[in-house]
């Protein structure tokens, strides 16, 4: 029996986060694991007027395709997938995988070639979307691999995504409005700062903001959601953070991250595991060691680390940094293909100060 959940959760993703209207080209990117949210959404889209195609990828083609491709073929983009992010009016990725770890053997070096060969898309995608040309949405399906790596069984990570989305509140669209007052009230204030400082276990860091847009994020573009973030000035970032949970990317897992920059890049990066992988992802392009966002979680829903930075850059009371390319609509002028969320733990001592005032302490803000 398919799960009353999965039915309100395509309805929230169809008429709240993506918000589809008649006539839109709607293009649904899943894995077929997640064939019952899929089925939903679509059928959702249909009552909506939308116009839904799907692009269902299969388990095992990303290894295959890093694998044996040839380095022409890691860097072909098709006119098919150009015309694609010109075209569409929205789009959901259901994320979801047999395995989470399917990619761990990989050559780093081939996953930062096909990266960088795939800048300009990204960089298409993410203009759009700030544009307001592309209503964009993430989601996760709940996995047994997902379960797996959040250490729990499957109906206890059923119920905890479906915890943190708000499904079965009696106003779950209220929930995310809620969600989102909040949020504006502490961007109300954030906005009119200038110098942001860090202050934990191992960390120390400064950067400056002033200028750029703090970004509400309340279930449009990630769902669940819950976080506000900007783009500090690039070349004003300076100190040393370290990431108190690993830092996953690409399937890939980096502990204990410890970063030193010095006027805005990284002068300096340490890992207790997976340095060879920090190091390549660092070195794919000029702006891969440049921070292209700064956020705080706030979605007190999410309590616990799950190694997936969906959940896990939302979790109220945390922060995270991004290397990488910046969001346009924060105002962040960096480019790169990479843009990898770094999540650090602030419940315990944590502090962060804005023109010299403390306005967030142990996880909450106190302005």
């Amino acid at each position: 029996m398919i799960d009353p959940r999965i039915d309100k959760l395509a309805r929230i993703l169809v008429n709240y986060s993506l918000q589809l209207k008649d006539g839109d080209l709607f293009m649904i990117n899943a894995i077929d694991l997640a064939a019952p949210l899929v089925r939903a959404v679509f059928y959702e889209a249909l009552l909506a007027g939308a116009h839904p195609y799907l692009k269902i990828n299969l388990d095992g083609i990303a290894e295959i395709l890093y694998k044996t491709a040839s380095e022409d073929q890691l860097q072909f983009i098709s006119e098919i997938q150009k015309l694609e992010i010109e075209k569409v009016d929205a789009m959901l990725t259901v994320l979801g995988t047999y395995n989470t770890r399917n990619l761990s053997s990989i050559d780093p070096g081939r996953v930062a070639l096909q990266q960088k060969a795939g800048l300009p898309q990204r960089k298409r995608f993410l203009e759009r979307i700030a544009a307001k040309q592309l209503k964009w949405c993430a989601t996760q399906f709940p996995t047994q691999a997902a379960a797996q790596e959040a250490d729990m069984s499957l109906t206890e990570y059923e119920d905890f995504l479906f915890d943190a989305c708000a499904v079965d509140d009696d106003d779950p669209v209220g929930h995310w409005l809620a969600q989102s007052a909040e949020q504006d009230r502490v961007i109300n204030f954030l906005k009119t700062v200038d110098q942001i400082h860090i202050k934990n276990a191992d960390t120390d860091l400064k950067f400056r903001v002033k200028d750029r847009i703090w970004v509400n994020c309340s279930g449009h573009e990630n769902f669940p959601d819950g976080e506000i973030f900007t783009a500090p000035l690039e070349d004003s970032v300076e100190g040393t953070i370290r990431f108190t949970w690993p830092a996953i990317y690409h399937g890939r897992e980096v502990q204990d991250v410890r970063l030193t920059f010095e006027q805005g890049q990284v002068v300096k990066a340490e890992a207790a595991k997976g340095m060879a992988f920090l190091k390549s992802m660092l070195e794919a392009d000029d702006g891969a060691s440049t921070v292209g966002e700064f956020a705080f979680g706030m979605n007190k829903g999410i309590k616990q680390f799950t190694k997936n930075t969906l959940f896990d850059e939302k979790i109220g009371g945390t922060l995270h940094l991004a290397l990488g390319a910046s969001l346009p609509e924060s105002g962040g002028q960096n480019i790169s293909a990479i843009h990898w969320d770094m999540v650090c733990d602030m419940r315990e001592g944590g502090e962060v100060s804005a023109d010299g005032e403390v306005i967030y302490r142990n996880g909450d803000f106190v302005i």
